[in-house]
């Protein structure tokens, strides 16, 4: 049985921080909006094909290659400077605020685990005002593997200084909560962008419409 985590690690892109405002960006250099789920999810792909082949990008790099993929090779460097750096002005999704406020009432930890970039994450965490609530930011960058690797897991559990079982992942993306699981993790499932939680991958420990509603199925496990 899983048991009530001591630290709560929420992933960023997609989970924590809404990528739509990237949209408009898309539009502006010539690019048809909808490629925005396109390009995030070949982004993910190529980096999790990196990591199986033994090799490491780190995520903006990844992230630059996939977007002139999705743009046919026509999009030039100042376009693509132009829809990542969008990344600087990304908005937290509003039920983290009041997530990571019913943790803190708990007395429980509460980091960032993310493919991304630290600096993006950090100033993310200065942005929204959440600096009192996030202990701080754990990258794939320092073990040069990308999630679901079960390393990152493992290196956010030492990282936070308790054992896998009371370290639970918080994520929007299903493939992100199996990789966890694997790896010993506490998981909760956010339902908003996926709708359904995919039967191929291991069921996460905590469902919820929202992180307020995630994050409160997770304290209500037994210590």
């Amino acid at each position: 049985m899983p048991s009530r985590p001591r630290v709560v690690a929420f992933d960023v892109n997609e989970t924590s921080m809404a990528l739509e405002p990237l949209r408009t960006r898309f539009e502006e250099v010539g690019l048809p909006g909808h490629l925005l789920e396109t390009w995030f999810a070949r982004t993910l792909r190529d980096g999790m094909a990196l990591g199986l082949a033994g090799d490491f990008e780190p995520f903006r790099i990844v992230a630059e290659s996939a977007l002139r993929a999705v743009g046919g090779y026509r999009v030039g460097e100042a376009a693509v400077e132009h829809v990542l750096d969008g990344f600087a002005a990304l908005p937290a999704h509003p039920d983290l605020e009041p997530a990571l406020r019913r943790l803190a009432e708990a007395d429980v930890r509460a980091v960032f685990l993310t493919n991304g970039v630290r600096s993006t994450t950090e100033d993310f965490v200065a942005r929204a005002g959440l600096g009192e609530l996030v202990e701080g930011v754990i990258t794939i960058g320092e073990v040069a593997r990308w999630k679901p690797s079960a390393a990152v897991y493992g290196h956010a559990a030492s990282v936070t200084g308790v054992p896998a079982g009371r370290l639970a992942l918080v994520a929007a993306h299903a493939w992100d909560c199996h990789g966890a699981k694997r790896a010993g993790l506490v998981t909760g499932w956010v339902s908003r962008l996926e709708g359904r939680y995919a039967e191929i991958f291991a069921a996460p420990d905590v469902r919820g419409d929202d992180l307020v509603e995630v994050v409160e199925g997770l304290l209500a496990l037994e210590a």
